[in-house]
């Protein structure tokens, strides 16, 4: 079967899915998730649903604010580029198409930006860019 565009929520909620089991079982990732999330996987799953759905299909389940968490997890760019690496690869897995294009350009953007504001907080400033 061909892959097709990500279009509803159920193919949100697959994407999600899929990219976070991947993460759990991966060495580098898994570690720093599961040390945080701990037994919290279904409620950080839910608040993924709805931060793709909103980002990706418009609609506007999602109203926080996903950088402030990040903040001080012991990460480094090695872990941006295997989160990344994760996300292509689940992507191009389940969809093709230029949602599934979107999904990708997204997730890159939002690694690249949290990378930058962890290093700029980390150098010493006192607020962290939000």
């Amino acid at each position: 079967m061909e892959p097709r565009d990500i279009s509803c929520f159920d193919d949100i909620k697959a994407l999600v899915d899929s990219f976070y089991g991947k993460v759990r079982e991966d060495t580098l990732l898994g570690p720093v998730f599961g040390g945080v999330i701990r037994d919290r996987w279904p409620d950080h799953l839910g608040k993924m649903y709805r931060f793709w759905q909103t980002v990706l299909l418009g609609e506007r389940t999602y109203g926080g604010s996903p950088f402030l968490p990040h903040l001080k997890l012991p990460v480094s760019s090695e872990h941006f580029d295997r989160w990344k690496q994760l996300f292509h690869r689940t992507v191009d897995e389940h969809f093709r198409g230029p949602k599934a294009d979107e999904a990708k350009w997204r997730a890159d953007r939002m690694a690249e930006m949290f990378e930058f504001k962890i290093d700029h907080y980390r150098r010493g400033h006192k607020e962290p860019l939000i």
